[in-house]
């Protein structure tokens, strides 16, 4: 079996976090990674692609781009991050085509739409979302659209102001939801691909209980039931969906740790995935180092704990699973290192099979 390719976002540069704590990036830029499906061995290939603080990255859906956030509280002399774009060489190498201000402080999260028409950017410590649309050779156009939030949270430490997270699209793309982590709210939109925008859903957003501090959600694939991991409350919430209005209807709540261990380790949340066969979904840990593993309820998408397991170093930032649903992939922030665990495909129990050095790795995504 040929081995499969993934790309890992690393930090570069200082970076001061909203938890207060300044991190001392590691990473020289973009870097390709090949898994072996046999044996969950995991190697570098290849240089890095240079680029500043790339903490999140996306592939477009045919592939041929990749895009980065620069999570930057300055741009080009002015305050705000940027947005890189790539074309991906036949061999996996990125070359680079052009980037954009992003508008807002530290933006976190970048994601491409199914019709590959625009690219959507989280700005984590401005609380705001950025629109750009794609040209044909697949660099950015000028923003087309942007959304500044405003509000605050109970949390004051945490939620001082707010804090857009991540953006996820229903399953038919007709909707967009943004969990604004300072304020409690998942953000609701339609989409209009044809002009670029975002207008606002019929419900504008979903109020969650306060100091849960939502970050990113994830649709199972039967399109029913969406998921969302809460960073400040160590939580994940269950919602039902509605296609047609796209309405979410909160269903149910678990911790990812216990109480006292959220107390002791000073947890906070990052990930989460679900398996191509929806049959499980894990969650990741900060300040714990843990992953914990629940089993999906076919009928009602309800979550029951499997367990919880090292994740094998520090800072578990982000994940992710393997297109085959056979290995989870973990990079941690902290520790300067890349575990690969082994999902056993009756019970969801994950065994860890290879451990990489690796530099501040934050985002991990595989070329599918």
């Amino acid at each position: 079996m040929s081995k499969i390719r993934f790309y890992l976002g690393t930090y570069t540069e200082p970076i001061l976090f909203g938890t207060g704590e300044l991190f001392q990036g590691k990473g020289k830029g973009i870097y390709r990674l090949l898994l072996d499906p046999q044996t969950g061995a995991l190697s570098f290939e290849g240089e890095p692609a240079p680029s500043l603080n790339p903490s999140f990255v996306c592939l477009s859906p045919d592939q041929r781009f990749l895009y980065a956030v620069n999570e930057l509280k300055t741009w080009e002399g002015k305050a705000g991050g940027g947005v890189s774009a790539y074309r991906v060489e036949a061999d996996g190498s990125l070359t680079f085509l052009n980037a954009r201000p992003t508008g807002g402080t530290d933006p976190c999260h970048v994601i491409v739409n199914a019709a590959q028409t625009h690219v959507y950017v989280s700005n984590f410590m401005s609380g705001s979302v950025s629109v750009y649309p794609i040209r044909s050779d697949g660099s950015l156009g000028e923003m087309s659209d942007f959304h500044q939030y405003e509000g605050s949270g109970p949390v004051t430490a945490r939620q001082k102001g707010p804090h857009a997270h991540s953006l996820t699209f229903s399953p038919d793309q007709r909707f967009a939801f943004v969990p604004d982590l300072g304020t409690d709210r998942l953000m609701a939109y339609r989409t209009d691909f044809e002009n670029g925008k975002l207008p606002a859903a019929d419900a504008p957003f979903v109020k969650l209980f306060g100091g849960s501090g939502p970050r990113y959600g994830e649709f199972h694939p039967n399109g029913r039931f969406f998921y969302l991991i809460n960073e400040i409350a160590s939580s994940i919430s269950l919602f039902h969906f509605d296609a047609a209005s796209g309405q979410l209807s909160l269903e149910q709540t678990v911790d990812t740790i216990p109480e006292e261990a959220k107390k002791a380790s000073g947890n906070i949340c990052a990930d989460l995935h679900i398996t191509p066969d929806g049959r499980f979904l894990y969650g990741s840990n900060r300040g714990h180092n843990s992953l914990t593993a629940y089993r999906i309820d076919p009928e009602n998408g309800r979550l029951t704990e499997i367990a919880n397991i090292p994740c094998g170093g520090r800072t578990p930032r982000n994940f992710c699973i393997e297109s085959g649903g056979r290995y989870l992939i973990c990079g941690l922030q902290d520790s300067d290192n890349i575990t690969v665990f082994a999902i056993d495909p009756e019970s969801g129990a994950l065994q860890l099979v290879y451990d990489l050095p690796a530099p501040s790795p934050v985002c991990i995504r595989e070329v599918r």
